[in-house]
């Protein structure tokens, strides 16, 4: 038999590794997932591998080190994040954006609380998760951008610093500040938000003053 002829028979063995392969992957970032989400700040490779039921040698062949660890993490954070996310309509009144945005807004910060807490320690000291920070800073531009084009056309020269304080106040660091320095419920941290959020837009040229919400 001709190696052209054996390979199709090759193929599905190669399909199982690769699939196993991916699952225990998967099964290691989930892993290091959950434990920051249950409280452990600093997971160790020892406790990520037991929970995901591999052996240290298993989890780092297929993380050679933190930080590409790091990185498979920061896209499954993405991916829970933007799970339930869905685009604000740029063209209802104001006030209902701002309530829905700040809404949906607590919603994803929260859903990724712990393992943004976690990140938080090691941040000064690893480019992959300052470089993951970025990742999810320029989502918020993005959904900042779309829910609120008509007040940043408004704002004309000022729109950079429009969006700039908009970002402050929604992302991970300010609503920390709400719940973990100030203790604010979610309820109370998603108000200050919501508020905040009236209060630079009631600055645009053009909007007036707007009442806090």
């Amino acid at each position: 038999m001709s190696s052209r002829e054996a390979a199709p028979s090759q193929q599905p063995i190669t399909d199982g590794r690769t699939l196993r392969a991916q699952r225990t992957r998967a099964s290691i970032v989930d892993a290091n997932m959950a434990l920051m989400m249950e409280g452990t700040l600093r997971p160790t490779a020892a406790q990520v591998a037991k929970r995901a039921g591999v052996s240290l040698r298993t989890l780092w062949s297929h993380f050679p080190d933190l930080e590409s660890l790091f990185a498979a993490t920061g896209e499954k954070t993405l991916e829970v994040q933007y799970a339930h996310h869905y685009v604000i309509p740029a063209d209802r009144p104001l006030e209902d954006r701002v309530r829905d945005f700040c809404h949906q807004r607590a919603r994803m910060l929260e859903s990724i609380a712990g393992a943004s807490r976690a990140a938080q320690l090691r941040l000064p000291f690893s480019e992959q998760l300052r470089r993951n920070r970025r990742r999810h800073n320029e989502r918020l531009r993005t959904d900042i951008g779309q829910t609120f084009a008509p007040e940043i056309a408004l704002a004309g020269a000022d729109a950079d610093e429009l969006v700039s304080a908009l970002l402050v106040t929604c992302t991970w660091p300010t609503w920390m500040g709400s719940r973990d320095d100030l203790g604010l419920s979610v309820d109370e941290a998603t108000r200050v938000m919501q508020r905040t959020v009236m209060a630079i837009l009631g600055g645009v040229p053009g909007k007036g003053s707007v009442p806090s919400g």
